[in-house]
């Protein structure tokens, strides 16, 4: 199936979604999961990408991380994917590949949608009914970003640093939007923009993009154009 080519623009984050092949498992025991961080946390050093929230869930990834330049995310989940799938497969077992194909983006509009984005990829233990709260879950970085807890594989951005003057406001103001759930329509904008390579932001936003880019990102709009005499 074709898919678009994914967007860089210098300074935004992304959106990264990676699957197991037929939605498996790809961490089957408290070793994986630290493995795999471990895996990531060098790649990320290695490439150049900075990672601001994650989550590992039972068999797909997320990440919302900013690169440093064009070639960042791709290798770095190219190396994350190498080393994790040798160990994986001596591990369990197994042999062959274990990823569903090439990892899913989409870049962010920080201003809009990057706090919304690092709820929506911490809370996702909640709406899969795996935990009540995200802290409950230990494969992700809301100990690190709300609580405080020492996390060598994030980086803040410049947005979260914003929430506070001081490292405890930042926790706390943090917290503070984690006590309503995220509103469907942004839980919808996030999963379609990331399923279908659009640009996560205002009309602005992916108007700019669009032109940088050179192609659409974002869809069309419902319904049959104005017919024009």
């Amino acid at each position: 199936m074709h898919r678009s080519p994914r967007f860089f623009t210098k300074g935004h984050p992304r959106h990264i979604l990676q699957r197991r092949d037929n939605r498996e498992p790809i961490f089957g025991s408290e070793p994986d999961f630290l493995f795999y961080l471990d895996c990531l946390e060098r790649a990320a050093d290695q490439h150049g990408l900075s990672i601001h929230a994650y989550v590992l869930m039972t068999n797909h990834v997320h990440l919302l991380a900013s690169p440093s330049d064009e070639a960042s995310a791709p290798k770095a989940l190219q190396s994350v994917g190498r080393r994790y799938v040798q160990y994986f497969n001596n591990t369990h077992h197994r042999t062959g590949d274990l990823w569903e194909g090439r990892y899913r983006s989409t870049v962010v509009e920080t201003e809009t949608y990057l706090l919304t984005c690092m709820r929506y990829i911490e809370l996702n233990p909640v709406r899969a009914g795996m935990v009540e709260h995200p802290a409950e879950h230990p494969w992700s970085s809301y100990r690190g970003n709300a609580l405080g807890q020492e996390d060598s594989l994030l980086t803040t951005h410049g947005t979260y640093r914003r929430l506070g003057r001081n490292d405890d406001e930042r926790h706390a103001t943090y917290r503070q939007l984690f006590r309503s759930q995220l509103p469907k329509s942004d839980v919808e904008a996030i999963r379609a923009a990331t399923n279908k390579a659009w640009a996560l932001g205002n009309d602005q936003f992916q108007a700019k993009i669009e032109a940088f880019g050179g192609r659409r990102a974002a869809p069309l709009p419902r319904g049959r154009p104005t017919k024009t005499n």
